[in-house]
């Protein structure tokens, strides 16, 4: 891929070089090195180069090949102004020129690293500079012009070969040249990508030396536009609403239709809403209000997913408890997010390590005797310790702790009038739906389960743990309860028999990485969508579109009200196909950790680029 710099870039180039004592091969190789570390290759740059190897003046009129092959360490940590980079640039090069004669062959025969066919040893880029282009040659009696000759096979990953042009008086005339690169590793307009990016740092560096490389932009105004604007074109006018007021929304508008589906139990949404809020009534008269947290441990059941809305009724926020899960853990888990009551019954509650929590057991004769005493009727803040609002934490969930200690998340109510809306955009559920409860009461996946059935006038199918078993239990609960929309890690749908969920489900895979065999196994005749959101945002941040055979799954686009950002240790965002870290914001982002506000703030920073 050829290339040309004009002759303004090219004196910028000369003047810098001049200012800081370099050469214009040095100023080039330091903004060569910058964007390979922009580009994720790392801040320890090692650069081949090709040297003349006339260091003796004997060799002036000695015809011959003397060139030797130098590799220049380029170091590029700590965000160094190009100035200083182009310093450390100089004193490498002037060490290796001083000792351009030790063969190329002894230093890696002295190195012996691994070896490979396809690969130089010590490096995989290089750079080399004609600065005796257009001098033209002479010869008694014959004319002689240069012509260059590609052999057809690239001798690197990736070579760039700059010639200096000079006009009259040795003038700047332009920067020209080649990149040559192997085709099994790029193709043409990736190396044309990385050719106007080199320019575009170089037309940077030069014009504000003292900046940091990091800083110094690489994107076009379009990409920068496409990256950070139109990737996140997700804003949406949605109600200021917490999770019961979207609920209770939609018992108003299908009071009649069947909201929960048990083994033992059928509710209609006003039928469940009426349950849970006898027993916010009765939470809330034991101190259970916003901003307080209510532990909660029982199985899966029908009372299970009351007593969930009933907590969040309150204006408090639920921390779902395993039962199964060790004592240490449990006792950890109510310790740690200071929780004011634990709702449970006398089997579970049995079976739990004793706390100074004080328990509300469900199925003794005072608390169904008190159930019956309160209204049915929706809380009011009236009925409340303090106003509910979306702000309030709505539940508290823990990391596994396989990185050090579990730490609880806390998300607020924000998050969830955007995530109904990417269910409506998304899969298709209403009145005629049934979702499998599929998840862990102590995953954030269980209120993803909640939403998608609750909130959109579907049916919540809740069975014993059981009955979703990977295998031949889940699929027999789908069949058997009509399941129109399931939500699985992929190991647990790889685990079923081929055709044993019927066409027409909505398979939602989270929480692992889809393989594609997986969308190749199950994609026809069902919907597929991969969905993506650590815990620390509301359930899900982005949502794949409909998944079909071929390519790995994405995790597709963020979900309404959500912002998300590939950026690099700056929080700058990457070139489009570099790898970075992926932030998220937006409505649904957590609150933080609780009780850890140094954590928090480590975790939860600043978005430069919105709200």
């Amino acid at each position: 891929v050829p290339f040309h710099w004009d002759a303004e870039l090219h004196g910028r180039v000369v003047a810098l070089a001049r200012e800081c004592g370099a050469s214009v091969f040095m100023v080039v190789q330091a903004a060569l090195a910058a964007l390979l570390t922009r580009l994720g290759a790392g801040t320890d740059i090692p650069l081949g180069s090709a040297v003349a190897g006339r260091t003796d003046a004997a060799l002036d009129e000695v015809v011959g090949f003397f060139v030797n092959t130098l590799v220049l360490r380029t170091d590029t940590s700590g965000d160094p102004s190009f100035r200083e980079l182009l310093r450390r640039v100089r004193e490498t090069d002037l060490r290796a020129y001083a000792h351009q004669d030790l063969p190329f062959e002894q230093l890696v025969e002295a190195l012996n690293p691994d070896r490979s066919a396809d690969r130089n040893p010590l490096f995989h880029v290089a750079l080399t500079m004609d600065n005796a282009a257009g001098t033209g040659y002479g010869l008694p009696g014959a004319e002689a012009e240069e012509i260059h000759v590609s052999t057809g096979t690239a001798k690197l990953d990736l070579t760039y070969a700059v010639r200096e042009r000079r006009g009259a008086g040795r003038t700047p005339g332009g920067l020209e040249g080649e990149a040559e690169f192997r085709t099994d590793l790029f193709d043409a307009a990736t190396v044309e990508g990385l050719l106007a990016r080199l320019r575009r740092l170089l037309e940077a560096a030069v014009a504000a030396p003292e900046r940091t490389i990091g800083s110094l932009e690489i994107l076009t105004a379009a990409e920068r536009h496409a990256l950070l604007e139109t990737a996140n074109a997700t804003s949406r006018a949605l109600p200021a609403a917490t999770l019961p007021d979207l609920f209770e929304a939609q018992v108003a508008r299908t009071p009649d239709a069947v909201a929960l589906t048990s083994p033992d139990t059928r509710l209609t949404y006003a039928e469940l809403n009426a349950r849970a809020n006898r027993l916010a009534r009765l939470l809330a008269g034991r101190g259970a209000g916003p901003e307080g947290v209510v532990a909660l441990a029982l199985p899966r059941s029908a009372g299970l997913i009351t007593a969930v809305l009933a907590i969040l009724k309150t204006g408090a926020a639920c921390l779902p408890v395993d039962p199964g899960y060790p004592a240490a853990r449990i006792t950890y888990l109510l310790r740690d997010a200071s929780c004011a009551l634990l709702v449970t019954d006398h089997a579970t509650g049995a079976t739990l390590p004793d706390t100074s929590v004080p328990r509300l057991l469900l199925d003794t004769g005072d608390t169904e005797r008190a159930l019956a005493t309160v209204p049915d009727t929706d809380l009011t803040d009236a009925d409340r310790r303090a106003p509910a609002l979306p702000a309030n934490p709505a539940y508290v969930i823990h990391t596994s702790g396989s990185s050090g200690t579990p730490k609880g998340v806390v998300v607020s109510h924000s998050g969830f009038a955007s995530l109904a809306a990417a269910m409506d955009d998304c899969f298709d559920v209403g009145v005629d739906s049934r979702v499998l409860y599929s998840a862990s009461p102590s995953f954030d996946a269980s209120f993803w389960n909640l939403c998608m059935a609750l909130l959109t006038g579907a049916r919540l199918v809740v069975v014993p743990a059981d009955r979703l078993l990977p295998g031949a239990p889940l699929a027999e609960t789908v069949t058997a309860y009509g399941v129109t929309h399931l939500t699985l890690p992929p190991s647990s749908l790889a685990a079923l028999a081929p055709g044993s969920l019927p066409e027409g489900v909505t398979l939602v895979l989270a929480g692992e990485a889809c393989p594609t065999e997986l969308v190749a196994r199950w994609s026809s005749g069902r919907r597929m969508i991969n969905a993506y959101g650590p815990t620390e945002t509301t359930v899900c941040a982005t949502l794949s579109g409909p998944l079909t055979d071929g390519g790995v799954p994405p995790i597709g686009t963020p979900v309404a009200n959500t912002r998300v950002y590939v950026l690099d240790a700056g929080l700058r965002p990457v070139s489009p196909g570099v790898t970075g870290e992926l932030y998220v914001a937006g409505a649904g982002l957590a609150r933080g950790y609780v009780g850890r506000p140094g954590l928090t703030a480590e975790r939860f920073v600043a978005c430069p680029y919105g709200p």
